[in-house]
């Protein structure tokens, strides 16, 4: 039997020692690492006679187990580790010094990085929470602008910038087969369906069954098992014996070809306008691929945006090789899989600046109302061909309903909802390109009263009394005093744990990257050669984009 017992390092903490901390457990190893690395302990209640200070523990523990979480699922994935590994978690868990000191060579984190296994485990358990949450959509590949040589039809889609969907031609299949021949793009009944449901059990299973035979991963694209469960293999038309037909490409394509890529990235910012907190962005970024070329081509680009794009963390997909002495001005050499596929991740500094620089305050004059003031400015120092195709600002109020509102912007327009307030600054068939735009918003809202909730005897008028005794700040005691009234946030709110405390920017930009990546469809080579038009397209969206209070709380990181 396997008991989480108090999951202190995973579930209910972040990997530190603390008082409460056992020898042995994940957070006594005090590695921040230990919240996606865990361990789990058999049950000992058959045995009385044993303490925890076992001779033998390891007969006790399962370790490195990789721990994943998405939507409502944990999923837990135990990789196969050398003997001489484990007994070294074992030291290192029952040290009184350990932790990830500066200089520290023998640590959580420096012991997985020589574990090949863990990076296949968390590789299995993403790819089994996408099926699990339903999130089996193929990355996006966005068909740039300008047309291409492949017909009217590339030209209508290009102009309008549609995600491209184009279909290869599968294998045919054997001739005994009661159709045939296939295509790929014929789906078959039991082909995985993208949306937000969660699948069947019967799903998954043969999933499992297709993608690790015996334990042992083969191939994690979810378009690449299903196809071969609909389509079957067949000996026709087979690449040439010279060349190894590798797993991520069950099929040859066939067709009119062309080579797709596209830069999608996320830009992620907490905005305080102060001087004792600095503001962070930063932008995690990917590179989308989708190539639609004959036979088995080899395909190669300089990575020479690396050096401006000041990349952080960055990571490929098993296609690629890249060069073991660093990879800046350096050249990417892959073979592409079957369809849409992301060929490289990558964390990096947003290299033109915050797209929305600004501030936003908010100061309750009662319990029930408050003054509040935006003011932005928007693609500061950006210049065309970037584009701002929209822009908005959401002031969440989930635990207040409001019944009253006035303000109105210097541009843009308002909605509101009882739990929210949107300034829609840029709007559908408005973009900005090419210059900046700088708005304020000052306005006043109010909420419907709190409802006190009462503790008998009472308890609360007493302290409340003592409460605007002891604070001088009327401000604070206001807060102090809603707060007090306020039901528990909604885990879809995580960041809403005062009364008032950030608005979020949502925004889409169009035309590059914000990071300097890009790609040079001019330096992208074939082999063998083939005449083949290469297109290149970029977006950027808003992640958790957050403007704080700059008169309220908020929650920061401190920079050693």
């Amino acid at each position: 039997m396997l008991s989480l017992e108090e999951r202190d390092g995973s579930t209910r903490g972040y990997g530190i020692r603390v008082a409460q901390s056992t020898k042995g457990s994940d957070s006594w190893v005090d590695d921040p690492i230990a919240r996606h690395i865990i361990s789990l302990r058999l049950s000992q209640q058959d045995d009385d006679d044993d303490d925890g200070d076992n001779e033998q523990p390891e007969k006790n523990i399962l370790w490195p187990i990789a721990l994943h979480t998405k939507s409502l699922y944990s999923i837990l994935v135990l990789p196969l580790v050398n003997p001489r590994e484990m007994k070294d978690y074992l030291t290192l868990s029952r040290r009184s010094d350990c932790g990830p000191a500066v200089g520290e060579d023998f640590s959580l984190s420096s012991l997985l990085l020589n574990i090949s296994s863990i990076t296949g485990a968390f590789m299995v358990a993403h790819a089994f929470a996408d099926i699990i949450s339903g999130d089996t959509v193929e990355p996006e590949v966005v068909v740039s602008a300008s047309p291409s040589v492949g017909g009217l039809f590339d030209s209508l889609t290009g102009s309008i910038g549609i995600s491209s969907r184009a279909k290869p031609v599968a294998a045919p299949l054997a001739s005994s087969s009661p159709s045939g021949a296939a295509t790929s793009g014929s789906t078959s009944s039991d082909a995985p369906k993208s949306g937000s449901r969660l699948l069947d059990r019967d799903l998954l299973r043969n999933f499992i069954a297709s993608a690790m035979p015996f334990g042992t991963p083969l191939d994690l694209s979810l378009s690449n098992i299903f196809a071969m469960k609909a389509n079957g293999f067949s000996s026709a038309d087979p690449p040439p014996q010279e060349l190894k037909q590798p797993a991520w490409k069950p099929y040859l394509y066939k067709g009119k070809q062309r080579l797709l890529f596209t830069i999608h990235e996320t830009v992620n910012a907490a905005m305080y306008d102060r001087d004792e907190i600095p503001d962070n962005v930063s932008v995690a970024g990917q590179i989308n691929c989708r190539a639609e070329l004959e036979g088995l081509p080899d395909v190669s680009f300089p990575l020479a945006g690396l050096s401006t794009a000041h990349i952080e963390a960055i990571s490929f997909h098993p296609c690629a090789q890249v060069p073991a002495h660093g990879i800046d001005k350096q050249n990417i050499v892959f073979l592409p899989p079957f369809g849409n596929f992301v060929l490289m991740r990558y964390q990096a500094g947003c290299g033109l600046g915050p797209p929305v620089k600004g501030f936003y305050q908010l100061s309750m004059v009662s319990e029930d109302e408050g003054a509040f003031l935006f003011k932005v400015h928007l693609m500061e120092g950006y210049k065309s061909p970037l584009s701002m195709e929209f822009c908005t600002i959401t002031m969440p109020f989930p635990r207040r309903r409001i019944v009253a509102f006035d303000g109105t912007p210097s541009a843009g327009t308002v909605l509101t909802t009882e739990h929210s307030v949107e300034w829609r600054i840029l709007g559908s068939g408005r973009s900005l390109s090419g210059k900046s735009l700088e708005a304020t918003f000052p306005g006043t809202i109010k909420f419907s009263p709190l409802q006190s909730k009462r503790r008998g005897d009472g308890d609360e008028e007493e302290s409340e009394g003592e409460g605007a005794e002891n604070v001088v700040n009327v401000e604070d005691f206001l807060v102090e005093k809603m707060n007090k009234d306020l039901p528990a946030v909604e885990l879809e709110e995580p960041f809403c744990w005062q009364a008032y405390d950030y608005a979020k920017v949502s925004f889409k930009i169009a035309g590059a990257s914000v990071s300097r990546m890009s790609i040079d469809t001019k330096s992208v080579n074939i082999y063998p050669t083939t005449k083949s038009p290469v297109e290149f397209s970029a977006q950027v969206t808003s992640g958790d984009y957050i403007l704080w209070n700059t008169l309220g709380k908020a929650p920061s990181a401190a920079v050693l």
